[in-house]
């Protein structure tokens, strides 16, 4: 296991991690006369703001200010650099496995949803469905010709969870995108085989001709979801 430098775990609990105020802290009695209070004021409004942001909790507000004191007072840690790194990677390995859980937990949900949304939909005279289970409707067909899974393609798209958010969109951005049409997640390679240049289509992709549980980091697609893509293929590269 790679060992994390003090140093390094300082930096990564101040820009992440959040705490559950169980001292009374007046903070609104705060007058800030000066610059100088002000300054300070706001590093401990940012760093609690992004400390409470990540929802980390049962952080003891009092002996988290006396470690921070003590640094700052230049004196001897009560707890070895060690039994530091101990605790830190303890901490980190407990939480990995509490956002696994979770986020097992929301799939399952989504997954039964994404189903239960899958065969209601399919129930539509314009819906179709391939052997793999991805599904489709038919915008607008094309005359040109169709890709393979090794040519690169150029497409506007939208993106849409179940919700009707949008997650992702070209047309958003103002261009279309170039892609290798191999890499790209599976209901993507098989549905765009399915059209010719000119086409659209609206894809209802299942969970797992997408992301499956893992979706992208710091996307909005949330474990196990049905994705829902708008598609115009432009051009075969």
């Amino acid at each position: 296991m790679k060992i994390i430098s003090i140093p390094l775990i300082t930096a990564i609990l101040f820009a992440g991690f959040a705490v559950s105020c169980n001292s009374s802290i007046e903070s609104k009695k705060t007058t800030l006369t000066s610059k100088s209070d002000s300054l300070n004021y706001t590093f401990g409004f940012l760093q609690g703001g992004s400390l409470v942001a990540e929802g980390i909790e049962d952080i003891d507000v009092r002996q988290y200010l006396a470690g921070f004191n003590t640094a700052l007072d230049g004196d001897t840690s009560l707890i070895s650099d060690a039994a530091m790194q101990q605790l830190i990677q303890s901490f980190f390995q407990e939480l990995q496995v509490e956002q696994m859980q979770r986020q097992a937990d929301e799939a399952e949900v989504n997954i039964r949803q994404g189903q239960a949304f899958l065969e209601e939909n399919l129930q539509n005279s314009d819906v179709f469905q391939t052997d793999s289970g991805l599904q489709y409707r038919v915008i607008r067909e094309g005359d040109g010709p169709r890709p393979t899974a090794t040519d690169q393609v150029e497409v506007h798209y939208r993106g849409t969870l179940l919700s009707d958010e949008v997650f992702d969109s070209s047309y958003d951005r103002g261009e279309p995108v170039t892609f290798p049409l191999n890499r790209v997640i599976s209901g993507w390679t098989e549905g765009l085989q399915l059209m010719s240049v000119g086409s659209e289509y609206q894809f209802f992709i299942p969970a797992d001709l997408a992301y499956g549980n893992n979706p992208p980091p710091g996307s909005s697609i949330p474990a196990g979801a049905v994705l829902i893509f708008d598609v115009e293929l432009l051009d075969i590269k």
